[in-house]
């Protein structure tokens, strides 16, 4: 029963991002909002539900290993692996100027997780702060692509025509993130269910089966979405989709579980995992701003880096 709540939790995960990202794409095109915000907000975000969900039910299981080893272990996934098979699939292009605000939230969100992990104890005024820090970048995102909006229209010589919006088109939409956010609850109960079983059967850490097994579970959305943006040649989206991921689940969902129930944090995570995170963060930033691109060499590196951090844990759970 183990393993069927594992898969089950999975399929639900996986699926559940899918019609999540699917409707909240389409409501994002119905009203116009560029690709790129979609993949910073709407796509990075809604991928990233599972991830809250799950480190929501983990945190009241009294799971703090699972609960922020599933952040951090989502963002180095998220960089390394993710990223990295993206970029081996099709070299993904770096916007410069969308890189200078959106790397520059990523650096402060890191820090501040580093912090705050550090610390010992993620606290309810450490959530506070990083949810207002969400808040703010969201409010600042829209308005720059409001204004980069209104000066593409000036230049094009007029006001563009307002979409007409079909009620039933949108009811569809949000029937699908409505259901996909539904599935992505229940596939995180089975998952944490599951995982918590997993890791007592085996006298496995539940930290090392937060940073592997749950974190990866649940960025599987994040996987899906960035290797069909890579497929389709949509790089924007793509790198997007992590980036906004990364400082969602930082600020988000860190954020909103410390306020809902404050959480130790479990000593393997601050002796390497927050360190891994920062190299993979830093990897990031380096790769993107060489060439402003990130090509399949760097993604080859990025993926051999995220290998030998698994067995590296591998080795470590079995001493």
């Amino acid at each position: 029963m183990i393993f069927v709540y594992l898969v089950l939790g999975l399929i639900l995960l996986v699926a559940g991002g899918e019609f999540l990202v699917k409707g909240a794409v389409n409501l994002a095109g119905k009203f116009r909002i560029s690709p790129l915000l979609i993949g910073l907000t709407l796509v990075g975000f809604g991928t990233s539900t599972p991830e809250l969900v799950t480190s929501l039910q983990a945190a009241f299981a009294g799971s703090p290993g699972i609960a922020i080893g599933n952040v951090v272990g989502s963002n180095i996934a998220n960089i390394l692996f993710i990223l990295g098979a993206a970029a081996l699939i099709f070299p993904i292009a770096v916007a410069r100027n969308a890189f200078k605000r959106d790397g520059v939230v990523l650096a402060i969100a890191t820090l501040l997780c580093i912090g705050a992990v550090v610390s010992g104890q993620l606290s309810r005024w450490m959530g506070i702060v990083f949810v207002v820090g969400l808040a703010a970048y969201i409010w600042f995102a829209f308005q720059q692509d409001r204004k980069a909006t209104q000066a593409a229209t000036a230049a094009a010589g007029g006001p563009v025509d307002t979409p007409k919006l079909s009620a039933g088109a949108i009811g569809i939409d949000l029937v699908f993130v409505v259901g996909g956010l539904v599935m992505t609850m229940l596939g995180a109960r089975f998952l944490v269910s599951g995982a918590i079983d997993l890791a007592r059967m085996f006298s496995i850490s539940e930290t090392i089966i937060g940073l592997t097994i749950v974190a990866v579970g649940t960025s599987l959305p994040e996987l899906i979405t960035s290797v069909m943006a890579s497929l389709r040649k949509q790089g924007d989206i793509a790198f997007g989709n992590i980036v906004g991921s990364n400082i969602y689940n930082i600020f988000g969902i860190l954020g909103v579980t410390a306020i809902v129930k404050p959480i130790p944090v479990p000593a393997e995570i601050i002796r390497l995992d927050i360190w891994v995170m920062l190299a993979a963060t830093v990897l990031l930033f380096l790769a993107a701003m060489s060439r402003w691109r990130i090509g399949r060499t760097e993604g080859a590196i990025m993926l051999t880096g995220y290998a030998a951090y698994v067995v590296w844990l591998g080795l470590h759970a079995a001493a």
